[in-house]
Parts: C-alpha cells; sequence; structure tokens
C-alpha cells in the first residue's frame, strides 16, 4: 500500500469520529464542546485532503492505483475489496466536501445555537456522519463502496430533512426524499448487479480495461441506462426531482450541505467516474445531455415566481444540476465537473446568505417580507450579490467561467442544445437578481419594531470565504479563448489522466473557432446584463400592498406546473386506494375471513363429529363393520388402473 492510500483513510475517519463522540455524548457535551468536535473533524479532514492534493499533483501516484484496506466481500474467485481510489477526480472532491462543508459546520455553530444541548450535539452529529458518506461514496475504488457511500447520504439527508421531527411537514418532506431517492437507487443497483454478472467485478479499474476491449455495446447502454437513474434520483433530474424543493425542511445550513457540498452533486460525480462507460454508450449520453437541459430550463422556470427565498435556491440547484449532466452529456466532462466546484461555492454562499437573512428576520422566509436589508446587513449584502453574479455568469466571476464552458460545448455538439440551454441561463439571471432586489433593495416591509441585524461574526466569515472563491475559483479554468494558451486550463489538464480514455473513444465534435466564442460570449453576456438590469428595475419598486394574484401562466409557474398535484393524482392516490382496496377487501373480506372460516370450519365440524362418540359399544362395533366391508369393496372390485 503506497503512502497516498495511507494517508487517505484519515479523511473520512475524522468525521465518523466526530460523529460517534457527539452523538453518544449528545447528554453531557456543551455546545461549544460539539461545535468544536464537529468542526475541528472537517477542519483535520479538510487539511489531510490538501495534502493528498499536493502529493497527486506532484505526481506522486500510479495510474489506475488502489489501496486495497481488507477483503469486503469475498466467496471463491469472487472479490469485492474494501478499496479507496485516490486520482485528480477524487482529489477534487475532496477539496469541496472537506472545505465547503468545514464552512458550513462553523456556520452552524451560531445559527444553531437556540438549539437545546442534546439536539445541537444531534445536529452535529448527522452532518459529521453526512460528510462522512459523502467521502466513501467519491473515495471507493469500486460501485460497491461508492453505493454504501450513496446510501449513507440518503440517510443522512432523511435525517437532517427532518430535524425537527415534530413537525409532521418535515417529516413527511424526509420521507419524500427517502423514497424518492430509493427509486433511482434501484436502477444503481442492478447496474452493479449487470456489472458482476458480465464483468465478474466491481472495482473501476477491471470494468473500464474489459468494456474498452470486450464490452457489448447493447450491454454497456443498459448499465449506463441504470446507473443514470440512479443519478437521476440522487441529483434530481425530471422526473425525480420534486424531493429536493421539498428538503427545504431542514436547517438552512443543511440545505447548504446537500445544495453545495455532499448529495446531489453524487449523479454527476458517478458519471463523471464512468465517463469510460457512457463514452462507449452514445445513445445514453444523448439521453443524459436532453434530460440536464430540460431539467436546467424547466427547474429555472419555476424559480421565476417562487417567493420562498429558500424555494428560489432549491429550484436554481436542480437547474444546475441539469447544466451539469448536460455538460456530461456532450462530453464536456471538466466542464462539469468544474461547474460542480464553482457551484458549490456561489450555492452554499448563497444558502448560508439567505440563512442570514432568515435569521436576521426572525425566521421569515417569504421575500415579499423583505426589502432594503442592504443597510441593515452590510456584510451579507455584499456577499449575496457576489453569489448572485456568479450564477449569473457574468465574468470575471466563478459561473461565467464553468457556465459557458459548458454552453460552448453544447453549441459544438448541437446548436438547438445551445440556445435552449442559454435561455436558461436567462431565467437563472433574472430570478436570482429578483430574489437579491426584492430581498436587499427598495424600502424595508418588514415588522418595523423588530429592525434586522447583521449575523454574528461565525456567519460571517464563512460568507466573506465563500464569497472570495466564488468571484476568484474561475480563474483556475481559463479557456484558451483568453489566454492563448491550451495550459491555461489548469483544471482541465489536472483531471487529464482521469477523463483521456473517456474523451478518446468519444466522437469529437468540431470546437468553435475563437472568432465564434468571442460572438457566444458577448451575447450571452449581453443578454444576461440586460435581462438582471430588467430584473432590479421592475422588482426595486415592489410593495407588497401591489402584489396581485398570479393569473394565467404565472399561476401556474407559482404552483411549480402543478408536477407534485400530478404526482399526486397519477401515483401516490391510485396506490394508497389500492393499498385501501386490499385491506379492506382483499385482506379484511378474503384472507381474514378465509383463514378465520378453516377455523369456524373445524370448529362446527368438531361440534358434529362429536355426537359420534356416544359412548355406546355396539354403535363402534357397527361403524366398523360398515368401514371394513367398504375397504374390502374398494380394495377388490374395483377395477385396477
Amino acid at each position: 500500500m503506497s503512502n497516498l492510500s495511507q494517508l487517505a483513510w484519515l479523511v473520512p475517519i475524522f468525521p465518523l469520529i466526530g460523529f460517534l463522540i457527539n452523538g453518544l455524548g449528545r447528554n453531557y457535551l456543551s455546545k461549544t464542546l460539539v461545535g468544536i468536535i464537529g468542526s475541528g473533524a472537517l477542519l483535520l479532514s479538510f487539511i489531510t485532503s490538501v495534502l493528498i492534493f499536493n502529493k497527486v499533483s506532484a505526481g506522486e501516484l500510479l495510474i489506475g492505483e488502489a489501496g486495497v484496506y481488507f477483503d469486503f466481500i469475498k466467496f471463491g474467485s469472487f472479490n469485492i475489496p474494501f478499496a479507496f481510489q485516490i486520482d485528480q477526480l477524487t482529489s477534487i472532491f475532496l477539496l469541496v466536501i472537506t472545505g465547503v462543508g468545514f464552512l458550513i459546520h462553523v456556520y452552524s455553530t451560531s445559527y444553531m445555537h437556540e438549539e437545546t444541548k442534546a439536539h445541537f450535539a444531534r445536529y452535529f452529529a448527522y452532518l459529521n456522519l453526512f460528510v462522512f458518506s459523502m467521502l466513501l461514496l467519491v473515495m471507493g475504488a469500486n460501485y460497491v463502496i461508492m453505493f454504501i457511500g450513496w446510501e449513507g447520504v440518503g440517510l443522512c439527508s432523511y435525517l437532517l430533512i427532518g430535524y425537527w421531527f415534530k413537525n409532521n411537514d418535515y417529516t413527511n418532506a424526509a420521507k419524500k426524499a427517502f423514497v424518492m431517492n430509493r427509486i433511482g437507487d434501484l436502477g444503481f443497483l442492478i447496474a452493479i448487479f449487470y456489472l458482476i454478472q458480465h464483468f465478474g467485478t466491481t472495482t473501476y479499474i477491471d470494468i473500464f480495461s474489459q468494456a474498452k476491449t470486450e464490452g457489448s455495446s447493447s450491454l454497456i447502454t443498459i448499465i449506463t441506462l441504470c446507473l443514470f437513474v440512479g443519478a437521476m434520483g440522487k441529483s434530481a433530474q425530471l422526473p425525480l426531482y420534486t424531493w429536493l424543493p421539498d428538503a427545504m425542511a431542514g436547517p438552512t445550513p443543511v440545505s447548504a450541505l446537500i445544495h453545495a457540498a455532499t448529495m446531489v452533486t453524487a449523479g454527476i460525480y458517478m458519471i463523471a467516474r464512468s465517463n469510460v462507460l457512457y463514452a462507449l454508450a452514445p445513445s445514453t449520453m444523448s439521453l443524459v445531455a436532453i434530460v440536464g437541459l430540460l431539467t436546467a430550463v424547466f427547474a429555472a422556470s419555476i424559480a421565476l415566481k417562487q417567493n420562498d427565498i429558500k424555494k428560489v435556491l432549491a429550484y436554481s440547484t436542480v437547474s444546475q444540476l441539469g447544466y451539469m449532466f448536460l455538460g456530461l452529456g456532450v462530453g464536456a466532462f471538466t466542464g462539469a465537473v468544474f461547474h460542480v466546484m464553482t457551484h458549490a461555492f456561489f450555492k452554499a454562499l448563497l444558502f448560508l446568505g439567505a440563512g442570514s437573512v432568515i435569521h436576521a428576520m426572525h425566521h421569515q422566509q417569504d421575500m415579499r417580507h423583505y426589502g432594503g436589508l442592504k443597510k441593515y446587513m452590510p456584510v451579507t449584502n455584499i456577499t449575496m450579490l457576489i453569489g448572485c453574479l456568479a450564477i449569473a455568469g457574468i465574468p470575471p466571476f466563478s459561473g461565467f467561467f464553468s457556465k459557458d464552458e459548458i454552453l460552448i460545448a453544447a453549441y459544438a455538439a448541437n446548436p438547438i442544445y445551445y440556445v435552449i440551454g442559454l435561455f436558461g441561463a436567462l431565467m437563472t439571471a433574472f430570478y436570482m437578481f429578483r430574489m437579491y432586489t426584492m430581498t436587499f433593495l427598495g424600502g424595508f416591509r418588514g415588522d418595523h419594531h423588530h429592525l434586522p441585524h447583521e449575523s454574528p461574526k461565525p456567519m460571517t466569515f464563512a460568507l466573506v470565504v465563500l464569497a472570495i472563491l466564488a468571484a476568484v475559483a474561475g480563474f483556475i479554468g481559463l479557456p484558451e479563448l483568453f489566454t492563448h494558451n491550451p495550459e491555461g486550463h489548469k483544471l482541465a489538464n489536472y483531471l487529464a489522466p482521469v477523463f483521456k480514455d473517456g474523451e478518446a473513444l468519444l466522437a469529437k465534435h468540431a470546437h468553435p473557432d475563437h472568432t465564434t466564442e468571442w460572438i457566444l460570449l458577448a451575447v450571452s453576456v449581453g443578454l444576461i446584463v440586460a435581462v438582471i438590469l430588467w430584473a432590479v428595475k421592475t422588482y426595486k419598486v415592489y410593495k407588497l400592498e401591489n402584489d396581485a394574484e398570479p393569473q394565467g401562466f404565472s399561476k401556474i409557474l407559482a404552483n411549480k406546473w402543478y408536477v407534485d398535484e400530478i404526482y399526486d393524482a397519477v401515483i401516490i392516490k391510485p396506490i394508497l386506494a389500492i393499498g385501501d382496496f386490499f385491506g379492506k377487501v382483499i385482506e379484511t373480506k378474503g384472507i381474514d375471513k378465509a383463514v378465520n372460516g378453516v377455523g369456524k370450519a373445524i370448529n362446527f365440524g368438531s361440534r358434529k363429529f362429536r355426537y359420534l362418540q356416544s359412548g355406546n359399544v355396539g354403535n363402534y362395533i357397527l361403524i366398523m363393520i360398515v368401514a371394513i366391508i367398504i375397504l374390502v369393496r374398494i380394495l377388490f372390485y374395483l377395477p385396477m388402473s
């Protein structure tokens, strides 16, 4: 085992220890100590991740290396090891998960201070377990270890979304997330069985090498489709996306952790890790791109008319995940991972900024009751503005570089993808600056007897750090257009060893020339700036008393295209009706009556047969003689078959 593998196991072990200490000691540890343990565990993981990143960058990595710690499942010649694969892709995700996760933990020490000691510790225990599961997911060297982490984040999302478990609406949201993810997980599990049946292993290295030489195109297509079903559930794509907006029921830092650093990026990671398989299944790649594009535009349209600040950000996440899938579907694997990273920074910033506003506004989440917070919350204001500029795609903020890398790759694959994707980006700019303007600009529409105030330092510290990252992170992915040097895209060069085999198998699309790229960028930025100015002008003069009930198409968007109602009518109510029928008719009147009928028949028969026991010996002899005669008749006089 290499030094890198010996170091790697420390990354997940720190949050696991934090989970055990805070979970078992929740009734005894002070809040201060709980916060130090929970946040400190993530800080140690982040420091270890930085060391691993440095070693990988320095070339201390054997291509295809996997550190095997012990045999997890072994029978005969079949073996699934408990192993970690540390490479360039893993190291990037480790930095994002532990770095952003640490900031969310620090933020939580202040945001959750009103909780009782035991619940405060329970919260941090769940957070640590969540991060541990996500680390296991991205570090595993085979699909089984990935699946263990995959299920772990699903469990933790249930625990954290339903953290305030005395509220039935919150527990229902948690159950919805858990059940809908099980639908996707079934696809993932079927894919694993296919891999075992046809390749005899679940280890990435072995599967990819066999697939390139022996894999059947139809088999690879089936496997990749099943994996994509899993990704649709975990990363909230059409039609399995409705759980993610409802996940807002949990504490706001939990929303930041789910949407930015963990869970929803799992599907992106899985497909990026499986890039060789997807490159061998072009029809699946097309499906990934189309589903991602439709999700991006569909979710963005819903966000246009939401008034709950967290719901706006939730649908924004669904939309941005759609762009990542679009990138994966057109073969821009680096662009998708790039957007995962930049999105982690600006979306964590936006959610934590929203939490800061909610904290200051006494847990009010309706933006119609905000307004004018700029003068009360200067730090939150400027950091949220940076986050909005980043997600809108304004240069030089990070979202500009990652989003446009995906859009230009989409243009190369199919110009229609680019047009639809750009339309979604324009909606993104509008709803984000609608949110920003309704919250920070104009006049204050809240309770003038309880004026808002800036958040405590632990919260603003996290906001400032994330704002800096959201502002500058894009420079690691400068395109050749800006630098006239292919080496300028540092992230692409770093990830090249992971994606080179998959990219070599793809049918390459002709990359637009520099003139076309400049035109596309100018059109994109110009339209986005115009949309931002439109949103600011429209909502800066917003007054609650002038807000009319939405009508027509606006009402459809405000009600989220009635998708939940459609699911309720088409799926949930029929299933409940079938269950009710089976419960009241099949079970009660059928099975129960049949079982009880057997007992009643035996009881009835026993009561009647007891009259044969008269106590009269003569009767017994008569019955015995009759029985002998019948038996002789049967044995000697009936024809033999």
